[in-house]
């Protein structure tokens, strides 16, 4: 749904330090599997920080050449932990993405092209990084977050 205040996309969003992660795949992919798994390298010192901005849906919106995001009213706040169900979990209001993770890629590959490693939305060109159907997405995630985001 786009509207003059943005889009919303089936995604999560997780602020890592000063910027935000934001995972984007289809149902089931594993989206928010991989923001709980960022939040809990945020709670172990592995990142130095790490909170939920929105899981499942985003509201995405760009303000001055940058990509600003955040959650939906209803869904604020709220992380779905499969096995459990609906979580409630410490969450910032906004935050400013740079780095986008593609679950289930068709164009990931062990070394990913050049062309797959960027993205645009809303006309603001992002770092991107495409894992493949059932790969394991927290070590390479946290890689480019080393070199992306300066995490």
């Amino acid at each position: 749904m786009t509207t003059d205040k943005g889009t919303t996309a089936h995604a999560s969003c997780v602020l890592v330090g000063r910027s935000a992660v934001l995972v984007r795949g289809p149902s089931g992919s594993g989206k928010s599997r991989l923001a709980l798994a960022l939040i809990r390298a945020g709670d172990s010192g592995l990142l130095p920080s790490a909170r939920l901005v929105s899981d499942d849906r985003v509201h995405l919106f760009a303000a001055n050449g940058r990509l600003l995001s955040a959650a939906p009213e209803p869904i604020r706040g709220k992380i779905e932990v499969r096995g459990f169900g609906i979580a409630e979990v410490v969450h910032e209001p906004l935050a400013l993405v740079s780095l986008v993770v593609d679950l289930a890629a068709e164009d990931a590959g062990r070394i990913p092209d050049t062309t797959a490693q960027t993205t645009e939305i809303l006309g603001v060109k992002l770092s991107r990084l495409p894992v493949a159907t059932n790969a394991e997405p927290i070590s390479p995630v946290l890689a480019a977050l080393k070199t992306v985001t300066k995490a």
